[in-house]
């Protein structure tokens, strides 16, 4: 089955300050801030929501589409996608802009300062969908561009390819009825219980609401598991159990990615998001997004230890 992944593709750029900010920054002098932090180096990772999901995707056997741009700085990444064995089909390239860059200090206290250049991320991907075949397609909508993430829930929910939708951290950045447009008819609408509030929040529909109006809302809950709400129905999914949590970051877009695999197995919601947990619990235990691996083989035992055999 074809996986068409909108997103980001993003450099995360890490540097660790040994002290403290709230050392470095005087309150009564908040409004003329002028502060300098020596850290110590720089990791440079490859990230973005797009990169992460497929990244997932080809680690469960899949063959993923990503659907972003890149810049001129792209080289470093597409060796790496090459190594996985990624498709560069769908990524286009904007050669007046820097790759999409986050620039991430954080301190002894797990204090972070981020900056963050969408760069490349400002055009949109330009992808087309026309001659896609709707009967053996599944697309996901992450966090990206925005036009792209406005434009694509409307051009497969009239192709009538199962789509779904992922505002994450751009929820901010949209209308009510810009919201209300791209989960309505959806086929999934997926978030954190955070994000959740703040789409209630922007469209003034209750959760009743918003089921009424996407198929299926999955709600993650970190290291308490997910829900999956169909209909009347609404399944707990528990957590898979983890060795160490290293870095929760690209957690989410694992537990997508382990999510559509259990989809395209043909697998029922709540049973899709135990792959999700299983997915997830692989990221967690590396820093960085794209740093944990595993086989299929090793994915099964993990899985049926939890859950029992898929």
């Amino acid at each position: 089955m074809r996986i068409l992944v909108s997103g980001s593709l993003a450099y995360d750029r890490i540097m660790s300050f040994p002290g403290s900010f709230a050392d470095h920054i005087l309150p009564e002098k908040i409004h003329i801030l002028n502060v300098c932090f020596l850290v110590e180096g720089l990791e440079e990772k490859f990230g973005g929501t797009a990169g992460n999901i497929a990244y997932c995707l080809k680690l469960l056997g899949e063959d993923p589409t990503i659907v972003a741009s890149a810049g001129k700085d792209f080289a470093a990444y597409e060796a790496w996608l090459r190594h996985c064995g990624l498709s560069l089909q769908g990524i286009r390239r904007i050669g007046g802009e820097f790759t999409a860059g986050a620039y991430i200090t954080t301190d002894r206290s797990d204090n972070q300062i981020t900056g963050f250049n969408p760069g490349a991320m400002k055009h949109t991907a330009d992808y087309p969908v026309d001659d896609t075949d709707p009967a053996d397609t599944i697309a996901i909508v992450a966090p990206g561009n925005l036009q792209d993430m406005q434009d694509f829930p409307r051009r497969y929910k009239a192709k009538g390819i199962p789509v779904m939708v992922d505002p994450g951290q751009n929820i901010t950045a949209f209308s009510g009825e810009q919201l209300t447009e791209m989960l309505t008819g959806a086929t999934y609408l997926i978030s954190n219980d955070y994000e959740l509030q703040l789409i209630e929040n922007a469209t003034k529909l209750t959760l009743a609401e918003i089921k009424a109006r996407a198929g299926v809302v999955i709600t993650t809950l970190g290291e308490n598991g997910s829900l999956i709400r169909q209909g009347e129905t609404e399944t707990h999914i528990a957590p898979c159990p983890v060795a160490e949590v290293q870095d929760p970051t690209g957690a989410g877009d694992a537990y997508r990615a382990g999510f559509i695999k259990g989809l395209i197995m043909g697998k029922a919601p709540a049973d899709a998001a135990k792959l999700g947990s299983v997915s997830a619990a692989y990221a967690v235990e590396k820093h960085g997004t794209q740093e944990h691996q595993f086989t299929w083989d090793d994915f099964l035992a993990r899985y049926a230890s939890v859950f029992g055999a898929l």
